[in-house]
């Protein structure tokens, strides 16, 4: 028996060192075993696997084989660990954007479900994770499919996209960049892309709601990066962020319930950057969209949990205070009983989940057809 509970405890730490991984390293995993289950099947050597060079293999692979041609190619095969959104409409998978390094910096694109006529407006979405982990597959999951789906069917395109990870010399600032370097390639190349650049919304969640907050308020002359797109020109038509920080000088707004225990979890990840501000405090300042919002910026919608001890609901209080002085298109919804994430506290969440969603599609159609 202790020999079971321990073999089963390695078992467990394996398994949540691989998610770990996973939710780190994106899909370099996933890429490495690919290559090695292709060493293995490709017979004839030419980069892919075809069901005919191995046909039991083929068994355990052929769901990956989403065009039905009875071949892999190495991205097929890497596909294990990616979920994709099912909207019925067309799909760019796997766009490059830009290439830091060695390193390409990816995005999908999800046309409306219905036929379109001419360019169609697209939302973007920037993921979760503490600036640290997660992937652009979060758009095909739980809330964010049911979002992302129902504003297929409303004409939107939408866009998850990759960006560096905010660990080694990578920062905050340079998640920033990439993501405003995302929209700029969406722009530039808009005509061949069939999308409308002067109608770019965006959406993320917690660290994603901070860099949605960011593309929103910012112009798209701030914070460039890859040269070949800093002339890009676009529009931002409305945002939204949930449970995203707005402001990470004002420390106070991270104690949950008036609490006296901030912790400046994120500020290595505001400073770890090689570029910018050298100063601290003038860094926080860069990385706080709030000092971003005019009287004249683009609509933003913060959902925001009044229990959660993460990114606290003082966040969208004080987003909304500071909008209210200036007269800025700033809307905030509350969940009652919600902490990040929107788990439930102590008792259900009201609104309900089905609400939230409900009420984001509805801000960006709203937008749209205002």
């Amino acid at each position: 028996m202790l020999i079971v509970m321990l073999v089963a405890t390695c078992v467990m730490s394996v398994n949540a060192q691989e998610s770990k991984t996973d939710s780190v390293d994106g899909e370099q995993r996933w890429i490495d075993q690919a290559k090695r289950v292709m060493q293995q099947v490709d017979k004839n050597g030419n980069g892919n696997f075809e069901k005919a060079e191995d046909v039991a293999m083929w068994k355990r692979y052929r769901k990956l084989d989403t065009n039905r041609d009875q071949v892999l190619s190495l991205e097929e095969l890497s596909d294990r660990s990616r979920q994709y959104l099912k909207t019925g409409g067309q799909r760019k998978l796997v766009v490059v954007y830009k290439t830091v390094g060695e390193k390409e910096l990816k995005l999908d694109l999800y046309y409306p479900s219905a036929d379109r006529a001419g360019a169609c407006p697209v939302v973007v979405f920037t993921h979760g994770g503490g600036w640290a982990a997660g992937s652009r597959y979060k758009a095909a999951s739980g809330s964010f499919a049911k979002v992302f789906g129902q504003l297929v069917k409303q004409g939107f395109a939408v866009a998850p996209v990759s960006y560096r990870l905010a660990k080694g010399n990578v920062s905050m600032r340079d998640c920033v960049i990439d993501c405003k370097d995302a929209v700029r390639y969406l722009a530039k190349n808009s005509k061949s892309l069939k999308i409308d650049p002067q109608r770019i919304c965006v959406m993320g969640d917690s660290a994603g709601g901070h860099l949605a907050q960011m593309l929103l308020l910012g112009s798209p002359e701030e914070l460039t990066g890859d040269e070949a797109l800093a002339d890009a020109s676009y529009r931002m038509l409305a945002g939204v962020s949930w449970y995203g920080p707005c402001d990470f000088e004002k420390t106070d707004l991270f104690n949950h319930n008036d609490r006296a225990d901030f912790r400046d979890r994120f500020g290595p990840r505001i400073m770890q950057s090689e570029t910018g501000p050298k100063g601290k405090l003038a860094r926080y300042r860069e990385m706080s969209p709030i000092n971003l919002l005019t009287k004249d910026s683009p609509p933003l919608l913060m959902i925001q949990g009044d229990q959660d001890t993460t990114i606290p609901v003082k966040h969208a209080y004080y987003m909304k205070a500071k909008a209210d002085e200036l007269e800025a298109a700033v809307e905030v919804m509350i969940i009652k009983n919600a902490g990040h994430n929107w788990r439930k506290v102590d008792a259900e969440i009201e609104p309900t989940r089905e609400e939230i969603i409900k009420r984001t599609v509805q801000f960006f159609v709203e937008r749209l057809e205002g």
